[in-house]
């Protein structure tokens, strides 16, 4: 009786032990990768502008729309940019009315000027104004280097816009749209 008594003791230390030892033990592991890559987005806080004049007779509309620019380009050969584009020109009747692609006088243009600081890391070359806009090609706001890193805030901007005030346009409201494209790679 001695015996078993002793081997059952021996029997449930060896299971004993046996069950410490898995609680030590380290289970099954994962692994998480990520691959990060080039990015851009344009958020645009001054979606309805209206040009406004002031100062002498016949002094230019003028007016500005801000924009937060978010960009990532790759650390090795990257670029991005953020290009403009009048797609939908000044709506109106008649030929004496605003227009970027059929201005009454050669001079009329609707011109833009571009005010982009830095990202936290690289450079952004903003374009040197002032530029005429165009309905038949994107025009240049602003370009962006290898591992161009904005802050998760992103980087506050904006487009200064003119409109020169031809004494021949019709009186009324005119209205065109403006398409801003950002691109990283």
């Amino acid at each position: 009786m001695k015996r078993i008594l002793a081997l059952t003791a021996l029997a449930l230390l060896l299971v004993a032990s046996s069950a410490l030892a898995q609680l030590g033990t380290t289970g099954p592991t994962a692994t998480v990768g990520v691959t990060v890559n080039a990015e851009a987005a344009l958020t645009i806080q001054t979606t309805a502008l209206t040009l406004s004049q002031s100062g002498n007779n016949f002094s230019d509309y003028t007016g500005t729309t801000n924009f937060t620019y978010f960009i990532r380009t790759s650390k090795s050969g990257g670029h991005g940019s953020i290009v403009l584009e009048v797609t939908t020109d000044f709506s109106a009747g008649g030929g004496n009315s605003p227009s970027v692609a059929n201005p009454p006088t050669a001079s009329d243009y609707l011109y833009y000027s571009c005010t982009v600081p830095n990202p936290t890391s690289g450079t952004a070359t903003p374009c040197t104004g002032p530029v005429n806009s165009s309905t038949t090609a994107s025009t240049n706001v602003v370009t962006f280097g290898t591992d161009a890193r904005s802050p998760k805030a992103g980087v506050s901007s904006s487009v200064t816009w003119g409109l020169s005030n031809d004494p021949l346009y019709q009186t009324g409201s005119y209205t065109a749209t403006v398409t801003y494209t950002i691109s990283a790679a």
